[in-house]
Parts: structure tokens; C-alpha cells; sequence
């Protein structure tokens, strides 16, 4: 099977949508599928040069949206040499300019929304989904109406899904997601970790492993810390992620001024051996999210055997909390609060417990190959309706 996946940027610092995309790939081509990515990037992005698959680079798209000329009539052209292909995302050039493309054609597509219909942007940005509304008739209610699938990465998530807005019709179906199990000496890594972030050794390690965005909670999570930074003298918050909105700026004044600016190190964005070393060398990851459609960062802290405490805004908290590999609140000071606090006076033999069951519930839920399978089967299923 040859797929074409499509997305806006195969740039690492545009969130999870792009992992996906990489480790799904990857996995299903050992199966025998040949896997391509189309974007809109300029094809002198840096990124493109590590990027693992081979990719289509039509771009620059212009503005945010995207738009890009060369994109709708390449993927006319080339539609063909394709079984399918895969949007992943909407609000973007990526996947309107699919749906020119492919409808009434022989060549089927699916959607990722990516939890990009979530109601919490409704909620959050008003205006904007005003404005959304004026192109979404004639957009994306398209592009979801006449794809052979669009694919929910959890039951939370189709659900969330209609409530954004009342014109909506689509196909959905529910598919596993999950990521790879880490590579390599996790004892190795997390040396490599503390040698690239010395003045980490020996201290009790709370981990933010995300975008720097406001629908991640940061400041919320900061200000619980400072609630429980002095419970233990050996607590210390790392905040690692990239600053895509300019907000870090913002939120190490408010650590300056709750006191604890000394007990928070930032990382910037991190990757490979010393991401997983991360995960290894803390005790908890804390992800106190207002919004989550799924959370790779959750499920590899899992891998890990690192338990996960997060809001019950993350789409798969009830798996989490079924497994017992977590704790889950709401997503405000007090839950944020609350879960801190309680992992802090669990008992040893608790925490290890629920270390434990982080790392089954990733073998048994979230673990990449029972994802592929689940996607394929999807696409098999429905390319002919």
C-alpha cells in the first residue's frame, strides 16, 4: 500500500500531529507500505533534512493558513501513484487543498482532526471561532463530509467533536493511536541528561515535556509548584518545550514572583537520547492541559515507566486512570494542586506501583505496532465505502 500522509510542516516544533505522522510511518513501511509526506513547507526548510521519510515539499505556504499554488495541482498530478492519502490536521491549506484535490476521484483520503474540534477553542476564542464559521460551510464541513473516514484517536475525542459546530456530517471511526517504545540504555540516557543539565543531579525532578502554550496550563502548574515546592527542599520543576507564542517570558516573572524562579529550569526543546533521559530522570510528568486531544508526550512518559499526572481535559485520562499509571483532576489550580500533592505523600511502595502500571498500560493501550494495526484495518475498511 503507498500512502500519502498531508500536513501543514513536518517541522519537530509544531506539536505531536508530525511525531505521529513519523513513527506511524515508519512502523507501517516495515509492513510493506510505502509511506510519502506532502507538505507546506519551503523546500529549504532546514527540517528537511533529517526528516526520515521522503517528502514533498510544496510550499512556502502563505500566511498562516498556508496556501500554497503548488500544492492542489501536484497532488492532481500525483494522486495516482497513491492508494490513499491522510490529512492530519484541519484550519490549514494542508487539508482543504486535499479535498480539491482527491474529491470525485479514485484515490480515497482520510482525516487526523488531531482534536482541532475540540469545543475548548470555542470557548477559549470566541472571536476565532466566529471567524471560522464564515469558512467552515464551504472549508472544512467539506473536507470531513466527503472523506471515506475521519479518524478519533479515542471515544473522549468523536465525542468532543460535535459540539463545535451544528452543520456537521462525517464518517467517524475510532482508531488506536500510540508511540514507539524508547531505544537504547535508559540508564545511558538519563546519565546523558544530567550531564547536559548537571545542576539536576541528586533533586526530585517534576517534568513538563510540551509546547509552551497557554492550552498546556504552564502557568497553572507554576503556581501549583509554588504551593508544594516547600514540602521537600529537593523538588524542582523542569519545563521543557519550545516557546512558540513568546509566553516564557511571561511565566519565569511569575516564578520570580511566587519565589521559586531558582527551583524551575527551562530546557528549551528537547529530542532523542536526552528527551528520553529526561523522562528516566524524572519522578512524575506533570501535563495540566485545558485541552488534549491525545497526548504522545503521556504515552512515552509511560513507556518509560514514568506515571503521569495529568488533567481530565487530556482525552485519554480514563485510560490513565483505569490503569491506575496516573493521577487526574480537573484542570484549574486546585486539581493541578491536588495531584502534585497527592503523588508527594504517597508511600515509596505506591509510587512504584503506579510506576509499574505506567508501563503496562503503555504496553497494553498505547504501544505503536497495536495502533498500525488498528489504522490499517480502518483504511482497508473503509477506502471502498
Amino acid at each position: 500500500m503507498r500512502i500519502l500522509w498531508t500536513i501543514a510542516s513536518v517541522d519537530p516544533a509544531s506539536g505531536g500531529p508530525i511525531e505521529a505522522v513519523k513513527q506511524m510511518s515508519e512502523l507501517l513501511n516495515s509492513r510493506g507500505c510505502i509511506s510519502e509526506v506532502a507538505c507546506l513547507d519551503s523546500p529549504n526548510a532546514p527540517w528537511l533534512k533529517t526528516f526520515p521519510l521522503k517528502v514533498h515539499a510544496l510550499g512556502p505556504g502563505i500566511t498562516g493558513y498556508g496556501y500554497s499554488a503548488n500544492f492542489v495541482p501536484w497532488l492532481k498530478h500525483n494522486a495516482r501513484n497513491y492508494d490513499c492519502a491522510i490529512a492530519n490536521g484541519i484550519w490549514q491549506y494542508s487539508s482543504f487543498g486535499t479535498w480539491l484535490a482527491l474529491r470525485n476521484t479514485n484515490t480515497p483520503y482520510f482525516v487526523f482532526t488531531h482534536g482541532m474540534l475540540d469545543p475548548w477553542f470555542k470557548r477559549t476564542y470566541p472571536l476565532k471561532h466566529l471567524k471560522k464559521w464564515l469558512y467552515w460551510p464551504w472549508a472544512d464541513y467539506q473536507v470531513l463530509r466527503d472523506a471515506r473516514a475521519v479518524f478519533f484517536t479515542c471515544e473522549e475525542e468523536r465525542l468532543l467533536a460535535r459540539q463545535s459546530f451544528w452543520l456537521y456530517k462525517c464518517h467517524e471511526v475510532v482508531v488506536n493511536f500510540g508511540t514507539a517504545a524508547p531505544q537504547g540504555n535508559p540508564t545511558l540516557q538519563r546519565q546523558q541528561f544530567l550531564l547536559q543539565f548537571p545542576q539536576l543531579s541528586h533533586k526530585r525532578l517534576f517534568l513538563f515535556l510540551s509546547r509552551i502554550h497557554i492550552k498546556k496550563g504552564c502557568d497553572l502548574l507554576i503556581q501549583a509548584f509554588a504551593k508544594v515546592a516547600s514540602l521537600d527542599d529537593s523538588l524542582h520543576l523542569v519545563i521543557a518545550g519550545p516557546d512558540q507564542t513568546g509566553w516564557q517570558a511571561e511565566l519565569q516573572q511569575q516564578a520570580e514572583k511566587l519565589g521559586i524562579s531558582q527551583k524551575i529550569t527551562w530546557t528549551g526543546m528537547l529530542s532523542g537520547n536526552v528527551k528520553w533521559g529526561a523522562f528516566h530522570a524524572a519522578e512524575v510528568l506533570v501535563l495540566p492541559s485545558h485541552q488534549e486531544n491525545f497526548g504522545i508526550v503521556v504515552a512515552e512518559a509511560m513507556a518509560c515507566g514514568t506515571p503521569v499526572l495529568i488533567s481530565n481535559k487530556v482525552n485519554i485520562w480514563r485510560e490513565i486512570l483505569a490503569a491506575k499509571a496516573g493521577l487526574v483532576a480537573s484542570d484549574d489550580l486546585n486539581g493541578t494542586t491536588q495531584v502534585l500533592h497527592t503523588w508527594l505523600t504517597m508511600s515509596p511502595q505506591e509510587q512504584q506501583r503506579m510506576r509499574q502500571n505506567a508501563k503496562y498500560c503503555f504496553t497494553q493501550t498505547f504501544e505503536i505496532h497495536q495502533a498500525a494495526e488498528s489504522l490499517l484495518n480502518a483504511i482497508n475498511t473503509n477506502s471502498m465505502r
